[in-house]
């Protein structure tokens, strides 16, 4: 009787779990049985395997061949098993060394011409790997860079089952040959999701010219760029409102470009969510800057806070974790929709509950809405005739639900643009550079002031510690507790007001916020005009 054991791993959600591949043969007539809660594409691996072994020149044992998934609580899924199969089995039947292969953690989908072929989520389940104290992988070639993302850990990038087997027995590596230059590699496949919308999620549109976005296109809005770099500051949402063509788009689609760089950390959890999801770009094994996720307003609340069949899948809010979640048109978005972003936008996390078990996803992003003001979108401007009755533009605009914009910490009014600003009459605005400069100088005082705590941005901190330990200025609050006081403002609107407070203080390298930058902070956060200056880059 032979026996041997190798590694895989198993992602629930963007989390992994060490599973043991153990695989046993005994006399028998021959037979090939798969065991631990294995989905459809997991079984397959039988067929898979066995020619895979055959195509590589090794004999597939004629023995009764039991091969088990531990825990065997686990659901299993995916293809990328077939690697670890493949070595337990050779294992047992005593082709490699079965010490060999006892602490390796092996990652990889097989051919049926033995090629090693890419799957999903290879840094999550590296990263699964270190943390249970493993400290070798297999992974296939084509991801090899994005395993070795992860430290202390020796990653082995194979092209096929032949190669892997020579390494293990101390052969002679033989040469597997690349496609032709020109060819398409189809072996990148397997990263690719159908239907998970390639590239969504990780920068927004261009402009044709291959250069991102710049805030100097936009003309004119100074009271809303002036929201969007605090927006950007101190990660707080925003919601903008006004009539079509004003530039809400525009706005939101540079947001991403006046971010500050993803730390190492906020990297790693960027690109395990979008390698599980399927829309890691090839040849880019780490994302470095803000993702950026426009839904359109048909979304689903599944394809919003994540769904699928089976375990769930990442949604759009994920997608956009540590980076913007813009939302077109919100008021078309189906109220169910909206109103299952309100978890997430206070927990940063999203915690999704199906019959096939319970994933919890990160979900910290910045959100900006935009909406027009009734459905015709006229009824702002004076004079262009909008013939929407009261009660219509009522609904239209309850469809954004009170709970939902108390989570928004600031609310615009995008103005139409007037021909000198059209015209460039009016002057070049600055460049998102420029801006990106002054949120990053103010991204870093407040990461020296929260030093030592679990945030890291002003939107992160509780109201309880705003009012305790990081008080404003005396009589600072004053504006404020008189709109508490007459119910323009709720509890959580107080902090959050607090919160924006901090960030202006910050961009203005202040030492805490005075009475102007509480009123600034209420004019965005309720739109009543408190005669202070909101132009950009204003102090």
């Amino acid at each position: 009787m032979g026996f041997a054991r190798a590694c895989s791993v198993a992602l629930v959600g963007v989390e992994g779990v060490v599973v043991e591949v153990q695989a046993d043969l005994e006399p028998g007539v021959a037979a090939f049985t798969l065991v631990g809660l294995p989905d459809k594409s997991l079984v397959e691996s039988r067929d898979r395997v066995r020619a895979a072994v055959v195509n590589s020149g090794a004999e597939w044992p004629q023995k009764k061949l039991t091969v088990g998934l531990s825990p065997a609580s686990v659901p299993k899924s995916g293809s990328g098993f077939d690697i670890a199969v493949a070595c337990a089995v050779l294992g047992a039947a005593e082709r490699i060394d079965p010490a060999a292969i006892a602490d390796v953690v092996m990652i990889g989908e097989l051919g049926l011409d033995g090629r090693v072929r890419p799957v999903r989520g290879v840094l999550p389940a590296v990263l699964a790997a270190a943390e249970a104290g493993y400290r070798q992988v297999v992974v296939p070639e084509q991801t090899a860079g994005e395993a070795a993302l992860v430290p202390g850990i020796s990653v082995l990038g194979v092209r096929s089952l032949r190669q892997l087997i020579a390494v293990l027995g101390d052969e002679p590596v033989p040469e597997e040959p690349a496609g032709g230059p020109g060819r398409p590699d189809t072996m990148l496949a397997g990263l690719m999701v159908p239907g998970a919308g390639l590239g969504t999620g990780l920068a927004p549109p261009s402009d044709g010219t291959g250069h991102p976005p710049d805030l100097a296109e936009v003309a004119g809005q100074g009271r809303a760029r002036k929201a969007m770099e605090v927006a950007a500051a101190g990660g707080h949402h925003l919601l903008l409102t006004g009539p079509p063509g004003a530039g809400k788009t525009m706005l939101a689609e540079r947001l991403t470009a006046i971010l500050p760089p993803l730390t190492r950390q906020e990297s790693l959890e960027v690109t395990a969510v979008h390698s599980v999801a399927g829309i890691l770009p090839p040849g880019e094994p780490l994302i470095s800057g803000a993702p950026y996720c426009a839904p359109h307003h048909s979304a689903t609340m599944q394809s919003l806070v994540g769904g699928g069949n089976g375990l769930p899948r990442p949604g759009a809010v994920s997608l956009a974790h540590r980076g913007v979640l813009f939302l077109d048109e919100a008021p078309e978005f189906s109220v169910r929709a909206l109103d299952a972003l309100r978890q997430p936008l206070e927990s940063g996390h999203v915690v999704v509950a199906r019959a096939a078990g319970v994933v919890r996803l990160p979900a910290r992003f910045l959100m900006v809405l935009a909406a027009n003001p009734c459905p015709c979108g006229r009824h702002t401007l004076a004079g262009a005739g909008c013939e929407c009755p009261p009660s219509a533009v009522r609904r239209y605009q309850a469809r954004l639900s009170g709970p939902l914009l108390d989570r928004v910490d600031l609310r615009v009014e995008v103005e139409p643009v007037g021909r000198a600003d059209l015209m460039g009459s009016g002057g070049r605005g600055e460049s998102s550079a420029e801006v990106a400069a002054r949120v990053r100088e103010a991204r870093e005082r407040a990461g020296e002031r929260l030093a030592g705590t679990p945030w890291t941005t002003n939107s992160e901190v509780p109201g309880h510690e705003l009012r305790t330990r990081l008080v404003a200025a005396p009589g600072a609050l004053m504006a404020a507790e008189r709109d508490l006081e007459r119910g323009l403002l709720t509890a959580r609107g107080l902090d959050r007001v607090l919160r924006v407070a901090w960030t202006v203080a910050d961009l203005r390298a202040a030492d805490r916020p005075d009475a102007s930058d509480i009123a600034v902070a209420l004019e965005l956060r309720t739109g009543i005009q408190r005669g202070v200056p909101m132009a950009a880059g204003a102090p």
